[in-house]
């Protein structure tokens, strides 16, 4: 919750100087490589700007973390990296390192046994079973996602790529059944509960499709394990990350207000229902081994940042809408004014898309769960059928709201206070919805029909770079 303040700085500078934003898919092929060749350029030459930076090129890997791609990354000689491999908690060929131990991932005990149980953000702890990871499970699609993996139609899908890397476009399929453990990785039933390499020199290539870690607001506060009491001059944050794959086993993705189902399980089994997502989020390429070859590149080439990951905990909305506004935006009248997102009602009356939504995010476990969030998820239905869930809205300026409390008291506890600065009556959007206009410039928020869905964001007010940029 103390995104407002963490990017207004950054932003303001990127305000400045943005020329342009570029989003790769995370399978570009070494045939780019050359693309990271620095360029001069007169006209850039020719603009005068605050600093000697003439461009920002933001590089966004969606859903990716900067270990997950570099991990095992040698700077050039003299400079100096903070990853899994500097950190001694990996070696070089991706096995587990000396200090492994610092990155142990362990499970917990949010327990909803009463309405009164609240989220947790450093919930009390316990070993996984044999100190063994909960196997990743499959993500991504079983075959490409191009029809028949037809070359043709894929040369006519997207233009401008290098002609040697269409191939990638028709590769990559799983070949497995979505949600059972990765056999493609090695060794996925008893992976030592920590870091491990996605990729091997068979079954799973960079060029593989792989599963998807949970982003989400609560989930990622909770994954970190932050608590002020372990606060130190070494770890000012007090926050260890051991709660990774225990996040994303007991909730997951969120729950869409949807009850736990009866034979719910943390560990795969043909006859349990589970998150669908494993210990995905431990996963990590290996630019040592030839992966991610583009973006090496680039780090050799240009320069990285590996103490910045992202602008605030949550998915691609939320970091998208802090990159171009520096700030969160509200549910609102579509006019500026805040208003309470729909909550426990009925939208869309009379539409494909009507349904009971809650918009209003509740991590508080769910009564006979242990971490089953009551109200949480991207929305349900929608599309032409009837939506529910959705939870996507806090207001942070109420600590009576569910799952606020724990965060701005951890905040304000810190050795050096951090203010949320929310402003009272606001619910902010912490993940993903649709937004509040189209393509064409038509009001997203207000269309009914029934192949849009009603989780959208209504029009905002909060100023962009793109006002920036048009004054």
């Amino acid at each position: 919750m103390s995104f407002k303040h963490v990017a207004s700085k950054t932003l303001h500078c990127l305000r400045i100087g943005l020329a342009s934003v570029a989003l790769f898919q995370f399978t570009i092929g070494a045939s780019l490589a050359s693309a990271a060749t620095p360029q001069t350029s007169d006209e850039a030459a020719t603009v005068t700007t605050t600093s000697p930076i003439k461009h920002v090129i933001v590089i966004i890997g969606e859903n990716r973390s900067f270990d997950h791609v570099f991990a095992t990354y040698q700077p050039n000689r003299g400079q100096k990296i903070w990853n899994l491999l500097s950190e001694g908690i990996i070696k070089a060929d991706g096995t587990p390192g000396p200090n492994f131990h610092t990155a142990q991932q362990i499970a917990a005990a949010d327990k909803g046994a009463t309405a009164s149980d609240t989220f947790l953000l450093s919930p009390p702890k316990t070993l996984f079973p044999g100190n063994i990871l909960p196997a990743p499970l499959v993500g991504g699609a079983k075959d490409s996602y191009i029809a028949g993996d037809s070359l043709t139609l894929a040369e006519a899908s997207e233009n401008g790529l290098p002609s040697d890397y269409y191939e990638f476009l028709i590769s990559g399929g799983t070949g497995l059944t979505s949600k059972t453990p990765d056999t493609r990785i090695t060794n996925v039933h008893a992976l030592p509960a920590g870091p491990f390499q996605l990729t091997n020199d068979n079954l799973f290539t960079y060029n593989s499709y792989a599963a998807s870690p949970v982003h989400r607001f609560y989930q990622m506060w909770q994954q970190l394990n932050c608590s002020a009491e372990t606060a130190s001059t070494a770890n000012p944050s007090g926050c260890n990350e051991k709660l990774f794959s225990w996040v994303e086993v007991t909730v997951g993705a969120g729950t869409n207000g949807l009850a736990q189902p009866s034979n719910f399980s943390t560990q795969y089994s043909p006859a349990a229902t589970t998150t669908g997502e494993g210990s995905t989020a431990l996963g990590f390429y290996n630019v040592q081994k030839g992966d991610a070859p583009y973006f090496k590149s680039l780090a050799d080439t240009y320069a990285m940042s590996d103490n910045f990951h992202q602008s605030v905990n949550g998915g691609t909305g939320a970091n998208h809408i802090m990159l171009g506004h520096g700030d969160a935006i509200f549910f609102s009248d579509g006019h500026g004014n805040a208003k309470v997102p729909p909550h426990n009602v009925e939208v869309d009356p009379g539409t494909a898309n009507a349904g009971i939504v809650d918009e209003v995010e509740n991590p508080n476990p769910a009564i006979g769960t242990n971490n089953w969030y009551t109200e949480d998820g991207y929305g349900g239905g929608s599309f032409g059928s009837p939506s529910f869930g959705g939870g996507s809205y806090s207001d942070c300026s109420d600590t009576t709201q569910p799952g606020v409390a724990p965060i701005v008291n951890y905040l304000k506890s810190l050795p050096r206070p951090v203010d949320p600065r929310c402003e009272a009556g606001h619910y902010y959007l912490l993940n993903n919805y649709n937004p509040g206009y189209f393509g064409n410039g038509n009001n997203a928020y207000t269309d009914t029909n029934a192949n849009n869905t009603v989780f959208t964001i209504p029009p905002s007010t909060v100023r962009s770079i793109g006002d920036d940029l048009n004054s």
